[in-house]
């Protein structure tokens, strides 16, 4: 479970008022997450809302936050290149990195994506639903997502979903059933920021310090 929320955690966010494409910008969101445990549900709560600080340009994405529970987290995506690095900073398990490929056609086999009927605007932004379900590893999911295709963005939950799925997520509520034990998470965009982005933020070279994480 702690790994799946690892994974969850590690990246999004926008906003803005015009549906002209932006390429380029820091994006800001929160995460909020629950569970039908009365312990884990009491950790979320103490937790609270987790901040993720995004920062996109052209086909690169780089997202980050730091919570109580997994530490510092990095993660970088190189469309281009069809790289991600993520780079963990944890209390117990110390400095960590993955370099994973990201597949020219992903196995979707376990994960059925429909376009939903509905629309929505959101922070300006008109977006498209999408239903997502999810069976891999014995753990069930099942999201529901509203994208827009004005954020010229990649994001890590949703990079390797292929073509049935289009557009920048700032929306997605993800229900989760591993073992029995359910958990819910909410990610939504807060702002967008269209403004230059260094290009050392999307280095693909881990830190010095970092680890190589054994099994990701």
């Amino acid at each position: 479970m702690k790994k799946l929320v690892f994974l969850l955690v590690a990246t999004f966010s926008l906003s803005m008022v015009a549906q002209e494409q932006i390429t380029e910008g820091v994006v800001s969101s929160k995460m909020t997450m629950s569970s039908s445990n009365e312990q884990m549900n009491e950790q979320f709560a103490m937790i609270g809302d987790i901040a993720i600080v995004t920062y996109f340009k052209a086909d690169k994405t780089r997202s980050e936050t730091n919570n109580p529970m997994s530490g510092e987290t990095v993660s970088i995506i190189d469309t281009q290149e069809k790289k991600m690095l993520t780079l963990l900073n944890n209390p117990m398990m110390g400095k960590m990195y993955s370099l994973t490929d990201i597949a020219d056609s992903p196995d979707n086999s376990g994960v059925k994506i429909t376009k939903g009927d509905e629309t929505k605007t959101i922070l300006g932004y008109e977006c498209q639903e999408y239903n997502v379900v999810m069976n891999q590893e014995g753990v069930d999911m099942k999201m529901d997502v509203y994208t827009t295709e004005a954020i010229v963005a990649a994001n890590q939950q949703t990079v390797e979903f292929g073509e049935d799925f289009k557009g920048f997520p700032l929306l997605m509520n993800i229900n989760v059933n591993q073992a029995g034990m359910d958990m819910s998470m909410t990610y939504e965009v807060t702002e967008v920021k269209k403004e230059t982005v260094a290009d050392e933020k999307f280095s693909m070279t881990p830190p010095e310090g970092y680890e190589l994480m054994e099994g990701m």
